[in-house]
């Protein structure tokens, strides 16, 4: 199990709200902060009732408004109130007021505000009948001095993402307005000043921190793209290796083909990997430069987070991260959000499918080291189990589709947030308990070896289904001294055996209950409270569509729980643990229940009463 005095410790550092302390050293990451509830729109932001819903739900973080690309590409133009950021009003500075008032009232609510920032992604024309569009005519005659600082460079295009012929990479896939998409270059340093300029703004009206998306890079070979990768691949290979490895005889004068980020799996080779690899870190470096050294040296306790995507652990053709070296995973970052698209938005009972993102969320868990993070699941349907979920695996609630003018799913979604803010102990600052952990095959990735993520999850959701209490963490060397806290360390089939049959806790509970445990710390007891997370997946599902596939539901109305029966709980106790009371919880019921228990032998055994979706059982030491 995780080492309690070493938790004690890290417990010592946790900020005890929402707000960093103030004092920090503008380049260093202030101390970490704390949150379980958090709400995200891009939409009906400006609905009558939205201030209403935040005052009802209490979330501590609110991720609202637009201060980068989109806001400035598309607020002056008559698309104005479409996708994706549906602004409220028309004009640069009649909507930024708007912004700035509404953070002001959200911080009346006792919220924190963190706006979206849109890092590269551009639309517009720099050419049409009627001079530039979007982003272009907001650089070239809409540009504030007075508020931005002088442009960077006069002409817009000397900002751009540049293909292999040396013409601006563009493309027409949303449409927006019927305007083309462009991409700036994150490594192109006036390109940063634009992103400076957009953080100070943002930070002058009031919000309390950024959350980045967009954070990608395409086949761009900019002068600047070129020369940074050129430094990498230098650092890193010898010319001897970039020789025998790449075919690359004369770095200063090889001509790239392509110098890519994601790519199929099928077409991946090393060279393909180096590219996509460099091109993380150097997206991350950008990153820490203009919202870490910058953006704090402005707000020393500036929140930070970034938009990415995992899908089903989508790896070399997706996420952010996925050859990111893990020192550099999240270094300095306040919390994360990974979005599960359409992997995780349905049910599939028949076929043992969940459509779950508890294993996501161990990852992310192990990967940040218990900070928060949230799943963006595209899931407005089964909203009790998305917040169940992440609560029961660290996680904040619940991410993009809190859909507060559904009078029932608001209903739901208050409950449960009120639950989480009444029994805050129980989640502030939470770290997993766990007796065995399973390592992501990340080296092999690096590797090209994808199907180890295959056999990754094949391993994984066998003890998800016996109800195994385990973490996540990588199998890189920097994970190591971690791994080495766990009972059982899970790589292969043969690792799932052992572990299945070895001493553990237990849980007689249907294949579609997810069990995991966590420890509450409280200075002063020998021992830390233990708490039990129960989450029900069973439901009524929807009618397949037409092409036979399961269907996401259509809200609220269609996510069915089907109750599940009390659950035998036999619990491996820490050392030097007294058991004082044992309390039955959930978001379905008004107050808890005490339940019978029995000690012996460093166990504990008690059931839990039948419950809805979401069962808290807190089992209290002195």
């Amino acid at each position: 199990m995780r080492c309690w005095l070493a938790n004690v410790a890290w417990l010592l550092l946790v900020v005890s709200s929402v707000s960093p302390a103030q004092g920090q050293a503008t380049t260093a990451a202030p101390p970490q902060v704390e949150f379980t509830r958090l709400v995200s729109h891009w939409h009906e932001y400006d609905h009558p009732e939205y201030l209403n819903f935040i005052a009802e739900a209490q979330p501590e973080i609110v991720q609202l408004g637009e201060y980068g690309a989109h806001f400035y590409s598309l607020v002056h133009t008559p698309v104005y109130k479409g996708y994706p950021a549906h602004f409220p009003l028309r004009g640069i500075n009649e909507c930024g007021a708007w912004f700035e008032e509404k953070n002001r009232e959200i911080h009346a609510r006792g919220g924190k505000v963190i706006g979206h920032l849109n890092v590269e992604f551009l639309v517009g024309d720099p050419e049409s009948p009627d001079g530039p569009t979007g982003f272009f005519k907001f650089y070239n005659e809409l540009w504030d001095e007075k508020e931005l600082g002088p442009k960077p460079v006069a002409d817009p295009l000397q900002l751009l993402e540049r293909g292999k012929d040396g013409m601006p990479i563009g493309q027409k896939g949303y449409e927006i307005g019927k305007m083309r998409e462009y991409w700036a270059c994150l490594r192109n340093p006036h390109w940063q000043k634009v992103l400076k300029a957009w953080v100070k703004r943002g930070v002058d009206r009031g919000v309390d921190g950024f959350i980045a998306n967009y954070f990608y890079r395409h086949d761009c070979h900019c002068e600047h793209c070129q020369k940074s990768f050129r430094s990498y691949l230098a650092e890193r290979h010898t010319p001897e290796q970039l020789k025998e490895k790449f075919a690359i005889a004369d770095l200063a004068r090889h001509e790239f083909s392509e110098i890519g980020y994601w790519h199929p799996v099928a077409d991946s080779t090393p060279l393909k990997r180096e590219m996509l690899r460099w091109s993380q870190i150097s997206n991350k470096q950008v990153f820490d430069e203009v919202f870490h050294h910058y953006g704090r040296s402005l707000k020393k306790d500036l929140i930070t987070a970034q938009w990415n995507h995992i899908s089903y652990f989508s790896q070399i053709a997706g996420d952010e991260r996925c050859l990111l070296p893990a020192e550099l995973w999240g270094k300095d970052e306040s919390y994360l959000w990974y979005s599960t698209g359409a992997a995780a938005c349905y049910t599939d009972l028949k076929e043992g499918y969940l459509g779950e993102g508890t294993l996501q969320a161990r990852y992310i868990r192990g990967m940040f080291d218990d900070k928060p993070f949230t799943l963006g699941k595209y899931e407005n349907t089964r909203i009790r189990a998305a917040i169940a979920e992440l609560a029961a695996n660290g996680g904040a609630p619940m991410g993009f589709y809190t859909r507060f003018t559904d009078p029932a799913a608001r209903e739901v979604i208050t409950r449960y947030f009120q639950f989480m803010k009444q029994h805050n102990d129980i989640y502030h600052a939470a770290r997993s308990q766990a007796e065995a952990v399973v390592l992501f095959p990340r080296t092999q990735v690096f590797d090209g070896n994808v199907g180890a993520v295959d056999d990754f999850k094949k391993n994984a959701n066998a003890l998800l289904d016996a109800h195994v209490l385990f973490d996540v963490r990588s199998d890189e060397k920097s994970h190591e001294d971690a791994v080495k806290q766990y009972k059982h360390v899970v790589r292969n089939e043969g690792d799932v055996k052992k572990v299945l049959a070895a001493e553990r806790s237990k849980f007689k509970a249907p294949d579609t209950v997810r069990a995991s445990m966590s420890q509450v710390f409280t200075l002063g007891n020998k021992a830390p409270d233990l708490v039990v997370h129960l989450v029900n997946y069973n439901r009524e599902e929807p009618p397949r569509g037409k092409d036979g596939k399961p269907s996401p539901g259509g809200g609220i109305k269609d996510e069915k729980p089907i109750a599940c029966d009390e659950v035998e709980c036999d619990v491996i106790l820490p050392q030097n643990a007294e058991v004082r009371e044992v309390i039955a919880l959930s978001p379905e019921e008004s107050e808890g229940k005490p339940l019978k228990f029995e000690v012996k032998d460093r166990r504990i055994k008690f059931t839990a009463p039948g419950f809805l979706v979401y069962r808290v059982v807190r089992i209290a030491v002195k």
